[in-house]
């Protein structure tokens, strides 16, 4: 079970844990918050390993490590729930390392980590849950970077499912709503990323399109995150179910308003999909170059 530190990791681990489970637990940090409330509120059968994505070595730690207490048994899942994203822009003003960043730990991570234990899977006939994103089915405005990796992850894993039917593994995707988890609700958090996104950018897409932009857009999304529901028990329910059903879902859509979306998504024009993203999420001012005001003064 990767990334464990806080969210829907922290919580399907503790409660995989009270149902009598052996439980991997990854953390990025075993000092941290989160990996300090596993170890005092779980069993002993929970196992805490650190392990970062983004880096080769931690993966084939933790797989090694795996593999020693698993190889007479095989592992029966693998819940991959580790994900990342650190900004909040149009995708013409995300960095391109900031969209790296997301497919190393979104997508190249879980690949990485799931090839390496599907040799244990395949012995047990086991499952793989996945938490995506709807994100990566819809083009969330100011979401680029983050989408376009669930898409990769979402696309693989259904891949997988396919793939992995003749050896008995069944495929699952979680796609969440908007829940509170680690560093998403958190003000100061997404306040210095757009400092730092302000910093990094070129002068020529700063003046096109304005500092009061990229302010909005921070604006709204810390609006929109307000709303987003604590209870994560729908999510772990789904992630559980995945893992224990006789015959799992494809796809879990746990969380509100979900259908009405997925709806629209599928079976309404673009334009209308469009406008209703923009209106349930971010919907971005004018750039600075294409108002009025500025052409005005620009003719002046």
């Amino acid at each position: 079970l990767s990334g464990c530190d806080s969210g829907f990791g922290q919580a399907t681990a503790r409660h995989l844990d009270i149902m009598g489970f052996r439980v991997f637990a990854s953390v990025l940090d075993l000092q941290s918050p989160g990996a300090q409330e596993l170890r005092r509120s779980c069993s002993s059968r929970l196992t805490l390993l650190q392990m970062d994505l983004t880096k080769t070595d931690d993966i084939q730690r933790v797989l090694q490590h795996i593999q020693a207490h698993t190889n007479s048994t095989g592992l029966w899942g693998l819940v991959n729930n580790a994900g990342f994203n650190d900004t909040i822009a149009d995708a013409e003003l995300s960095p391109l390392g900031k969209f790296r960043t997301c497919m190393e730990v979104n997508f190249f991570g879980s690949l990485e980590l799931t090839k390496g234990l599907l040799p244990l899977l395949r012995s047990a006939g086991g499952r793989i849950v996945t938490v995506s994103s709807p994100a990566g089915d819809m083009p969330f405005p100011c979401l680029a970077a983050y989408g376009a990796s669930k898409a990769a992850l979402s696309l693989l894993m259904d891949t997988f499912r396919s793939e992995l039917q003749p050896w008995g593994i069944k495929v699952s995707l979680i796609l969440p709503g908007y829940y509170k988890t680690g560093t998403t609700c958190d003000p100061a958090f997404w306040n210095l990323q757009k400092q730092q996104l302000l910093a990094s950018l070129p002068q020529e897409l700063l003046q096109a399109y304005g500092e009061d932009y990229v302010e909005e857009i921070n604006q709204q999304f810390i609006q929109f995150m307000k709303v987003a529901v604590e209870d994560l028990s729908a999510v772990v329910n789904s992630i559980t179910d995945g893992l224990l059903a006789a015959n799992p879902a494809v796809r879990y859509y746990p969380g509100q308003g979900l259908g009405i979306m997925y709806f629209i998504h599928r079976y309404l024009p673009y334009f209308v999909r469009d406008l209703f993203l923009k209106g349930f999420f971010i919907n971005p001012k004018l750039p600075r170059a294409l108002r009025r005001e500025h052409h005005n003064n620009v003719k002046k």
